[in-house]
């Protein structure tokens, strides 16, 4: 499992760019570790998050979500917040890049945490 080290300023409105990679017909998770402009950990204490992945601009894109990730907050306090697809999930993703995004939200506001492209990678197949 991977892990992403985050810088989270709510008055900038940016995402954080961040290319990750994932392997077809295997369980995919990232933890990113949210720290605020002081470098101190992000309180993400009432925040809740979503996440999904779209085939990237270009020939093929689709404006339909390929996937949308289970998001977790597993240490509030910690600024720690996971994103996974199980691999059943990733099983039928075809090879190639694609982008995607992680929103978090307090109340009605919502902010773009983290973005950027991921390389999905085709698994090994075995022979019937």
């Amino acid at each position: 499992m991977a892990s992403k080290n985050v810088t989270f300023d709510l008055d900038a409105g940016v995402a954080k760019e961040v290319s990750l990679s994932m392997h077809t017909g295997a369980d995919f998770a990232t933890t990113f570790n949210i720290n605020g402009t002081n470098n101190s950990a992000f309180n993400l204490t009432g925040y809740s998050g979503s996440a999904q992945m779209q085939k990237s601009s270009g020939i093929g894109a689709t404006t339909v979500p390929t996937a949308t990730f289970t998001v977790g907050i597993t240490s509030a306090i910690g600024g720690k917040l996971r994103i996974s697809l199980g691999s059943t999930a990733t099983r039928d993703i075809s090879e190639g890049r694609y982008m995607y995004n992680v929103l978090v939200s307090s109340g009605s506001t919502i902010y773009p945490l983290v973005n950027g492209n991921i390389m999905v990678i085709a698994g090994i197949s075995s022979a019937p």
